[in-house]
């Protein structure tokens, strides 16, 4: 090069042609062969390369059958080698690119560089020129990857930090910025310092709740991880916490809970910021742990002065509830409310309308990409179904409730649909199923909240179907012993003396058990069907059997008005059992099939086999008398459409119905008296109608009455 002779010649890219007709002298390269191929895979390389003869013979290196160039292969290297022979400022302008990304401009990489605007402008130029730019992009992502990897992590944190100050102070979006903040963090070598400035933070909380409003939970999270991290001010750092934690619910509940025991011990150790108390006491509440909830609350704490969160569950009232849940919507902050304001209708006089709200927020939780959401509220309508007496409706949204929550959930929170699924199998006969969730290591923590009398309960209810009632007393008194300590003792939440007097009446302790049943009655909470009727259950049977007919009577009136089909079932067998020792042996029979009807419409297959265990037999029996039924309805179809004599002929089934019809008789009368389900006496009643020519049971006749052939005559 110093010879007097000696010239510098400066070799332009290569063309598109030419770089077809490298290809094509390549040997390795299989579609040489292929005309067509060869022009596709000619303008491809053209575009990746710009035409270096470098970059071109790396990139035709390349392993074939790949998507693209390898990490770390020949056309990788390739670039890094055009960066080192360029100089400093060229490779210095190139790593900038590469962490700017998409937002990369001349001016903003000079204000990351610090460095002037001509500097930058020739190194563009000169990265463009071989060929590893297009303007200020480069033309593969393997070649932006390729200088990342070179640029090493301390060198990638201190530029995207850079990049974070130039962005911000472009007003640009938050979550641009929080980007290379968080990139920053994850290269930097020495993590977990804290001291970021006040802006810095804000960004962070401001792109957590962008990426919040786009339904991105995870990464949100891993903001306001960071955010947590870097702050040195304790009580912002206890509004990110909050804030944390709320988030967490919607995909983990388990780390929601640990963040809220974490502010929990700071509010004990005098920490917490009184602002924050009422959303620590929320957080704590959808934990169930309602008396460390109760603890939060400023003011001195009397054991009868206070409204307890059950209590404002328990007397919220339906339409107060349903009203809440209108103008509500689903939150991270807001998630308490409505999750008490379903459980409110639960624990109503109409706990249908729980299934029809949950129902709703469970699709709005879906929506939102909110598991954890999505947990809580097939939990509650597994609740709602399961007190309206739906079994099987019950048992299938608890199932999804677990389902929704992660692999490994080491939270207290799965204890409450795995009590529904407890009392589910039992009520269905499956105590096989039931003893997986029963007889599970209880964790220690699982006491400190309402989710732990849930599955108390239903372990008790376990023990009873497996014959252990003094196991299951246990567990009864123990909900009410925690009940009563944290001033939460409401039967219409959770009945514990009357559960614990059925095992008492198992035990042989009748006395105790009424007067446990007796103590229920004279609960406030008592004024509810539900609950009176429930109560009124366990009293007749505890009590004397001169009246046990009467208080079963109205037990039954009580349960049936509450909507819970299953203990109205329960209530009914009960009544049939005890008119069998008044005397009533019809009005017995009668009693117990209805009850089993409604047991087995319920999907209480367990029930069903408690009632009428001999039943099934006889079921089959019924339906072989539907089936004979339906085949002479098809038998006369043809007859019938044709215009048939004003003498119709009804089977025996629909003769039985139709009569006690025109007698003034309910469908539900009917299906108690028949041994029938309520949609069988719908059904037949139908027939009858189109049979005589009439449209209503008002329009029966009164002497309606079977002839000796099976005609019915009037």
């Amino acid at each position: 090069m110093r010879q007097p002779h000696f010239r510098r010649l400066r070799l332009e890219r290569l063309s598109p042609t030419e770089v077809a007709d490298a290809a094509a002298r390549f040997r390795g390269d299989p579609r040489a062969d292929t005309p067509r191929g060869d022009e596709e895979r000619a303008a491809e390389l053209h575009r990746v390369t710009g035409g270096n003869p470098l970059l071109l013979r790396a990139l035709l290196e390349e392993p074939q059958g790949q998507a693209g160039p390898a990490h770390g292969g020949p056309f990788a290297r390739a670039v890094s080698t055009c960066l080192h022979r360029s100089g400093p400022a060229v490779t210095a302008v190139a790593r900038a690119v590469a962490v700017l990304g998409e937002p990369a401009s001349a001016s903003r990489i000079a204000q990351v560089l610090e460095c002037g605007q001509s500097t930058v402008d020739r190194a563009l130029n000169a990265l463009d020129a071989c060929g590893v730019l297009d303007g200020v992009t480069f033309r593969h992502p393997a070649g932006r990857a390729a200088v990342l990897e070179a640029t090493g992590p301390d060198g990638r944190a201190e530029l995207h930090r850079s990049a974070a100050r130039v962005l911000r102070r472009a007003w640009s979006p938050a979550t641009a910025v929080a980007g290379h903040l968080l990139a920053a963090a994850d290269d930097d070598t020495q993590p977990g310092t804290r001291g970021a400035a006040s802006e810095d933070i804000d960004v962070l909380r401001d792109a957590a709740e962008d990426l919040l409003a786009a339904n991105d939970a995870h990464q949100a999270m891993r903001l306001l991880e960071l955010a947590d991290d870097s702050c040195d001010d304790e009580r912002l750092r206890q509004a990110v916490r909050i804030r944390s934690a709320q988030v967490a619910w919607r995909f983990d509940p388990a780390a929601a809970e640990r963040q809220a025991g974490t502010l929990l011990d700071a509010a004990r150790a005098g920490r917490l910021d009184e602002s924050w108390t009422q959303a620590v006491s929320e957080l704590l509440v959808m934990q169930g742990r309602v008396a460390d909830a109760e603890g939060l609350r400023p003011g001195p704490q009397t054991a009868d002065g206070d409204t307890s969160v059950v209590d404002a569950v328990v007397d919220r009232g339906a339409e107060a509830a349903e009203r809440l849940l209108e103008s509500a919507r689903l939150t991270d902050a807001g998630l308490a409310r409505t999750a008490q304001a379903v459980r409110s209708l639960i624990c109503s006089e109409h706990p249908e309308r729980a299934v029809t709200w949950s129902g709703k927020i469970l699709q709005e939780a879906h929506l939102c990409q909110a598991p954890g959401w999505a947990a809580v509220f097939s939990s509650l309508q597994a609740e709602a179904l399961l007190r309206t007496g739906d079994v099987r409706g019950a048992h299938a949204r608890a199932t999804a409730a677990l389902e929704e929550l992660p692999d490994g959930y080491g939270g207290t929170f799965a204890h409450a649909p795995a009590a529904v699924l407890i009392r589910a199998c039992v009520a269905m006969g499956r105590e096989g199923d039931a003893a997986a969730y029963a007889e599970r290591q209880v964790p220690p923590r699982l006491m400190s909240s309402l989710h732990g009398l849930d599955y108390l309960r239903a372990r008790g209810m376990y023990q009873l179907a497996a014959g252990r009632p003094q196991a299951a007393l246990v567990d009864f008194c123990e909900v009410g012993r925690l009940m009563e300590r944290w001033n939460v003792d409401r039967p219409a939440y959770l009945p514990w003396r009357t559960d614990a007097a059925e095992a008492l009446l198992r035990l042989g302790k009748a006395r105790q058990a009424e007067k446990l049943a007796l103590q229920q009655l004279a609960h406030p909470d008592a004024r509810m069907p539900w609950v009176r009727g429930v109560s009124l259950r366990l009293r007749a049977l505890a009590g004397g059997a001169q009246q046990r007919v009467a208080v079963l009577g109205q037990a039954v009136a009580e349960l049936q008005r509450s909507g819970d089909r299953l203990e109205a079932a329960r209530a009914m067998a009960d009544l049939g059992r005890a008119l069998q020792a008044d005397g009533s042996t019809a009005r017995r029979a009668s009693m117990l099939r209805a009850a089993w009807n409604q047991a087995q419409e319920c999907g209480a297959a367990g029930v069903c086999k408690e009632i009428l265990p001999d039943a099934l037999p006889q079921d089959r029996d019924c339906d072989r008398d539907q089936d004979r039924d339906r085949d002479q309805d098809r038998a006369r179809s043809a007859s019938e459409l044709a215009g048939t004599p004003t003498e119709a002929r009804l089977s025996a089934s629909e003769q039985r119905v139709a009569s006690l019809a025109a007698q003034g008789l309910t469908n539900r009368e009917i299906s108690a008296k028949l041994y029938l389900t309520v949609s069988t006496v719908e059904q037949h009643l139908t027939k009858v109608y189109r049979k005589l020519q009439i449209s209503c049971r008002g329009d029966l006749p009164m002497d309606l009455e079977l002839g000796s052939t099976g005609s019915v005559r009037h």
